[in-house]
């Protein structure tokens, strides 16, 4: 885990300081947080991306419910900020996979992602989320977003949006505090399932992993800035690493 301070977050855009401010309250709130430790040369590090100073810091944790809750925050120079943030349940329980990515350059955020997605990709998410999801206000924004090719592991909830003003910013980041609020009430309320379902579940994870992994827009930017092999380790060993 970085012990560095989180001083990049104070250069970010202020959507991407309020959400990851809001991620890190709620988890604080709910659980006793334990550190997950990643590799040490990996909690912060620095490279150069076309000219621009590259900077990722990785803060992680682990509850009993939850082996890894990973928000990473990185910026490129003064053209690129990034908030990803993905909290992985352990196989023994039965909990959705939440995940929210924000993008944003030169004052802007041109991409802002959340869901609580089925582990089982095809599946609907359990009958305890599906009701509280459905009771939340729709939400109406002006530039939805089409899903990548591979966003089929994602659920029917899920928002991705390039917010237009001040007022969809604050729409969206309630919108994720409320999905955090209901993921971790859910996640203490639950009980461990049996081996057979933890299979299941363990291969649903490895699933969206593998999904995820196909994200080419985040591997071309690692693999510029630290070279391809750097750019597979940290995707597998941080990002999306299999149980």
């Amino acid at each position: 885990m970085s012990t560095s301070t989180p001083t990049l977050r104070s250069q970010q855009h202020p959507l991407i300081r309020q959400l990851a401010d809001c991620i890190e309250a709620v988890w604080h709130q709910h659980f006793d947080l334990s550190s997950y430790d990643l590799p040490d040369e990996l909690g912060y590090v620095e490279g150069r991306l076309e000219g621009e100073k590259l900077t990722i810091e990785n803060r992680c944790y682990q509850t009993p419910q939850f082996r890894k809750m990973h928000l990473e925050l990185a910026k490129v120079g003064n053209i690129l900020d990034i908030l990803h943030c993905v909290m992985f349940p352990r196989p023994e329980y039965d909990l959705p996979m939440f995940g929210s990515d924000l993008v944003g350059g030169r004052g802007q955020i041109s991409a802002a992602i959340a869901d609580l997605s089925p582990v089982i990709s095809g599946q609907p998410l359990p009958e305890s989320y599906t009701c509280k999801l459905s009771a939340l206000k729709k939400l109406n924004f002006s530039q939805p977003r089409e899903l990548p090719e591979w966003g089929n592991i994602f659920s029917e909830f899920c928002i991705f949006v390039r917010p237009t003003s001040g007022e969809e910013e604050a729409m969206f980041l309630l919108r994720v505090q409320e999905f955090l609020e209901i993921h971790c009430r859910t996640a203490i309320a639950s009980t461990p399932v049996s081996h057979e379902q933890a299979m299941q579940i363990l291969a649903g994870q490895r699933n969206y992993c593998t999904k995820q992994q196909q994200n080419d827009k985040t591997r071309r930017v690692l693999e510029k800035a630290f070279g391809s092999a750097w750019a597979e380790h940290y995707m597998t060993t941080v990002l999306f690493d299999m149980p």
